[in-house]
């Protein structure tokens, strides 16, 4: 059985982490928390990440694969968008302590690096160029959602109209 030394594991973690350009631009006091901290894991095709609703304590970056983000109302399931390589997910949640918005399911063989909410916190606060570029994130993902509700919206009158 081959062991891995936790020295040798935070060094493969490391250099993991330089790959994904949401990490580019921390700070080396930053880089070593969120190294120590973070956790990577494996999911697998159809696995959940988390459900709406669940309580958030962690964001979620991509590194590499294809989840589905979906969300259950009245009307059933629908596929808000699908997320890949180097992409955050979870951490509305995180960053305002709701509950989950959305479900978060595996389309595809899926590693994580799972963020806990205090490092998140700290590269937030610490990392003006990394908290930039989670507000660009959540900026996009309100367009898309948006175009998607009022695709929703037209189809669902375009049905009635023809009824």
């Amino acid at each position: 059985m081959l062991r891995i030394t936790e020295e040798e594991e935070l060094k493969r973690k490391a250099s993991l982490l330089k790959r994904i350009p949401l990490f580019s631009y921390i700070d080396p006091l930053s880089f070593d928390l969120l190294a120590t901290s973070s956790e990577t894991l494996t999911y697998l095709p159809g696995q959940t990440l988390f459900r709406q609703g669940d309580a958030g304590h962690e964001a979620y970056v991509i590194v590499s694969g294809v989840a589905e983000i979906i969300t259950e109302g009245p009307e059933g399931v629908i596929s808000i968008a699908t997320l890949g390589e180097n992409q955050i997910v979870g951490e509305i949640a995180t960053l305002i302590d709701v509950p989950r918005t959305a479900t978060v399911v595996a389309m595809e063989e899926l590693t994580m690096l799972v963020v806990p909410k205090k490092t998140f916190f700290h590269l937030v606060k610490n990392v003006p160029t990394f908290a930039l570029e989670v507000m660009c994130e959540l900026a996009r993902r309100v367009s898309h959602t948006t175009v998607k509700v009022r695709e929703l919206y037209d189809d669902t009158e375009t049905a009635q109209s023809t009824d």
